[in-house]
């Protein structure tokens, strides 16, 4: 059952349009489905254009966000419910730990920080749930080739490729919430090559 869905993405102000228009929709449709948005409780770029539109269409939004954030004033404050955590890292655990599944958008070093790290997470068991990377515009083409190399040349197994899903549409992205399965945590044995 998907009741909580984390979306990892940009605070960047000045990206393309598209950006835009894809965190949007992907706001909207979590939010006609009936799922919690849990995202970092940004006031600016993709992160609250799609906790915006969660919100416009009646949906929640969870933001989780580190005190010195909170202190600097970049935290959106019209979010239904907001968790002041710690640190970067208490938050990146907790925002894993009420998620029934991973959604990254295109982003920087954060969000790609976050992506590889849940999908590590995955890869050691610790993460189950389903991880979609939607790659708007091809933006994540080169990360996906170079986890196909890490793949290729037996830095990760062949198995692990199946760690992510990959979705060039909101909606395509949605529905991949639904249609892979959970992670078996028995793949720990195959955590070292």
């Amino acid at each position: 059952m998907i009741k909580n869905v984390c979306v990892y993405s940009a605070s960047s102000t000045q990206i393309a349009p598209a950006y835009f228009e894809a965190a949007t929709q992907l706001g909207r449709l979590l939010a006609i489905k009936g799922i919690n948005l849990i995202n970092g409780a940004g006031s600016i770029g993709l992160m609250a254009a799609t906790s915006n539109a969660a919100l416009a269409a009646g949906g929640t939004v969870t933001g989780v966000i580190p005190r010195f954030m909170v202190e600097q004033g970049w935290h959106h404050t019209g979010l239904t419910r907001l968790v002041e955590t710690e640190n970067m890292h208490e938050r990146k655990q907790l925002m894993a730990r009420m998620a029934d599944a991973v959604i990254a958008l295109p982003g920087g070093c954060g969000t790609m920080e976050e992506l590889l790290e849940i999908i590590t997470w995955k890869q050691l068991g610790l993460y189950l749930n389903p991880i979609v990377i939607l790659n708007v515009n091809g933006f994540y083409d080169p990360l996906l080739s170079m986890l196909q190399q890490a793949v290729d040349q037996h830095f990760m197994r062949p198995e692990h490729a199946g760690i992510w899903r990959v979705a060039t549409t909101a909606e395509e992205a949605v529905e991949m919430l639904y249609t892979t399965p959970i992670w078996n945590k028995n793949v720990r044995k195959f955590a070292a090559l």
